[in-house]
Order: structure tokens, then C-alpha cells, then sequence
């Protein structure tokens, strides 16, 4: 069995946005090599998420909708976490969307279902951050 490490950097502009991360993870599955696995895809920061959806803009703005209202950012008093930093909610948020995604590889290929693509959603950001793609398999 071989393995394949590769991270990918983000630094958004903005304090949450969703990136459609699908093509890096398949160039890493492509240099690994690897035929048949999975590749894990994972956040590395606490205040990010890796999940796994369909890439339509109404869903998106869903998305940020929905935790909005369960972790609202504002009022940043309303959160006992917040004081050295104001990201209380972006911590709810990763725990909502989860951490990371883990994908079949079969033939060299991600093999998904209809419509799924792998997003990297920041919660947190203005800052650098990355994503760890880790393959295993023959």
C-alpha cells in the first residue's frame, strides 16, 4: 500500500467563503498515483470545514443562511469564547459542517454520486489557512 500527502492554502478575503476544492484533490489523487483507496480530505483549523455537497449557488446561500441562524456571528457578547478573538460562532459553524471528508478512489478517479463535489468553507477567515489531502491505497 502507498500513501500521498498534500496540503492545499487558502487565504480568503473575507470572513466565510465557500471554495469548490474538488479539482485540487483530484490533481492530488492524480500525482499519487494511487488507483484504488480513499483520500481523506481534512480541515486543519478549527474554524474551517471540508464536506461534501452539490455546487449550486441557491444551496450555497442556504448554507449560510442556515448557520447564521444556528451560530450567528453578532452580537459577539453573546458568546462566552469570544474576548481574545471574535470567532465563537465560526466554532460552531466547523462543528455543524464537519472537519473532514473521506472519498473512494476507484480506477485513479474520485468516485462520487450525482452531483458531489468537495468544498473547503471558511468560517474565520482573512487569514492563511490550509486543507490536508492524505491518500492511501495501490
Amino acid at each position: 500500500m502507498k500513501s500521498y500527502r498534500k496540503e492545499l492554502f487558502f487565504h480568503l478575503p473575507t470572513r466565510r467563503g465557500l471554495v469548490n476544492i474538488t479539482k485540487e484533490v483530484q490533481d492530488a489523487v492524480d500525482a499519487s498515483g494511487i488507483q484504488e483507496g480513499l483520500v481523506l480530505v481534512n480541515a486543519m483549523n478549527i474554524t474551517a470545514s471540508v464536506f461534501i455537497n452539490d455546487d449550486e449557488s441557491g444551496l450555497h446561500q442556504d448554507y449560510e443562511r442556515w448557520l447564521e441562524r444556528l451560530a450567528p456571528e453578532k452580537p459577539y457578547s453573546q458568546y462566552q469564547h469570544n474576548g481574545y478573538e471574535d470567532n465563537a460562532d465560526a466554532h460552531l459553524k466547523r462543528t455543524i459542517m464537519g472537519r473532514e471528508s473521506v472519498v473512494a478512489i476507484t480506477e485513479g478517479k474520485l468516485d462520487f454520486g450525482t452531483w458531489e463535489q468537495i468544498f473547503y468553507y471558511e468560517f474565520d477567515g482573512k487569514r492563511t489557512k490550509h486543507v490536508l489531502v492524505k491518500i492511501i491505497g495501490d
